[in-house]
């Protein structure tokens, strides 16, 4: 059985070899795509040739995911999707997603220039912070598009920016905010707080978010986890609630609702269409039809998902 490094290795070898053969770009393109030098870049493309990665067509899993990370980026018209494989022992197994996920953040915190991360909450972002090596990035900024106040007036166990400033040494920007506030005119007060309205305006002008996707039903996270009751649950669903990105609910058009818990939500909200990279990481049928509604919509304009969930999207 091939050790870690040695899988990696092919797994870069595989992604050089569809890019060179299938998608049909040169070494000099291939190599800034990687970000390794021209010379790595060639010797990836020959590893691929010799393992017999690729005879008349790529004999690896990563040359599926490229393919339906390509459709659906011609789909729904988006700057960035990856496709990882899915667990067939464990289709909701999220560490595929959380993977990926690090991989774009370690990518955009190597960035010379200052940049600013704006982060939701969920499993899969937090199984991504866990993910990242330990850098030392004092010039970027990460900031949380979410309360980090659960109901019972603890900390979310699912805010994962803590632990992404502890790895990065980012500066960071906490919300703190309750995720929901009893009323609009609570909301109105709260979001007038000087520290509140600086942490906001940080977000607003992030390089790159990335979130989590959840389904509006009868299992929906934001429910099940005890943010809103069963009657507000069932009150989101009645107004045309399908999905929920950082907590803001939408129809199946990926339209924001302008009514319901939304009143209440003290989240970041959303430009639509998204202007700067906003990513979203999903994986499972129960997602599927959220998944759609905010590509569709324009709430989301990258994607991380697995391979039978890609699918179930082109389908």
């Amino acid at each position: 059985m091939a050790n870690d490094g040695e899988s990696s290795r092919l797994d870069d070898a595989a992604r050089a070899g569809w890019l060179y053969y299938i998608a049909g770009h040169t070494q000099d393109e291939i190599a800034k795509k990687l970000k390794v030098s021209r010379a790595t870049a060639q010797r990836l493309v020959s590893l691929c040739l010799s393992e017999r990665l690729i005879t008349f067509r790529l004999e690896h899993p990563i040359a599926a995911c490229m393919e339906l990370a390509k459709r659906l980026k011609d789909r729904y018209g988006l700057k960035y999707c990856e496709v990882a494989p899915t667990d067939l022992a464990n289709p909701l197994n999220v560490a595929g997603l959380a993977e990926r996920a690090a991989a774009l953040l370690e990518q955009t915190l190597r960035s010379e220039k200052p940049v600013i991360i704006a982060i939701g909450t969920g499993r899969v972002m937090r199984a991504a912070v866990e993910q990242l090596a330990p850098m030392d990035c004092p010039n970027h900024q990460v900031v949380s598009l979410v309360g980090n106040i659960s109901p019972d007036g603890s900390a979310s166990f699912f805010d994962p920016l803590a632990r992404l400033a502890d790895l990065t040494k980012a500066r960071h920007y906490p919300m703190p905010l309750p995720v929901f506030v009893s009323s609009e005119a609570e909301r109105s007060q709260l979001l007038q707080i000087a520290a509140v309205t600086r942490v906001r305006a940080i977000a607003e002008n992030a390089d790159l978010r990335l979130v989590g996707i959840g389904q509006i039903d009868q299992g929906a996270q934001v429910h099940v986890d005890g943010f809103i009751t069963r009657d507000e649950l069932l009150e989101l669903m009645r107004l045309g609630a399908v999905g929920e990105v950082t907590a803001w609910a939408f129809d199946a058009e990926g339209r924001v609702i302008d009514a319901g818990t939304n009143k209440r939500v003290t989240s970041v909200p959303h430009r639509v269409p998204a202007e700067s990279l906003t990513v979203g990481a999903a994986l499972g049928q129960a997602k599927v039809t959220a998944m759609r509604a905010a590509l569709k919509g324009g709430i989301l304009n990258g994607l991380i998902t697995d391979e039978a969930t890609a699918k179930a999207l082109l389908g």
